[in-house]
């Protein structure tokens, strides 16, 4: 494999995804999906993924135990008005359950936390699902905090028609 990045574990290798992953991320979305109860919420088609590479909205890295892909995170620059700072969000981070407690998970957070650094972001935040106390346990131990007087919301595209439409609507 090319382009591979080195860690402190020698059997343990990261590499950024290219847009010819575009197939490669929606199969790890939708390991995610599967391990967070949400397969339904994966709707992401390889040529929506593709886009987005191209467009530079997002990026990938995939981290690699002895020649096969074992995990994954998915994320895009972002930027905050009420510090006037600029951060990643992840969007998805995944470890294969198969080699869950080898610290590859901890290796891919500090290499995204590296990577923020060097494109001179202050920030890196996420979201995690209340259910998942391990996860929790594992952000926190990273130092992070939780941010619990929010709550995130969404519009769906058929809401976001509906009040787009509404605007130009006398």
């Amino acid at each position: 494999m090319e382009n591979l990045i080195s860690t402190k574990n020698a059997d343990y290798s990261l590499r950024m995804a290219t847009i010819e992953d575009a197939q490669l991320i929606i199969t790890f979305m939708k390991k995610l999906g599967s391990y967070q109860k949400m397969d339904d919420a994966v709707t992401a088609t390889p040529k929506r993924i593709k886009r987005l590479l191209e467009e530079k909205l997002g990026e990938a890295v995939f981290g690699i135990y002895k020649n096969e892909i074992v995990s994954f995170a998915y994320f895009h620059q972002k930027s905050s008005a009420f510090s006037g700072r600029k951060g990643f969000y992840i969007d998805a981070f995944f470890v294969d359950e198969s080699v869950r407690g080898k610290d590859f998970g901890k290796i891919m957070f500090q290499y995204l936390t590296k990577y923020s650094i060097d494109k001179e972001c202050e920030y890196l935040e996420w979201a995690c699902l209340d259910w998942n106390k391990n996860a929790m346990k594992f952000y926190e131990k990273q130092g992070a905090y939780c941010v619990d007087n929010l709550k995130l919301y969404r519009l769906s595209p058929e809401d976001l028609s509906f009040n787009a439409k509404e605007f130009c609507t006398n």
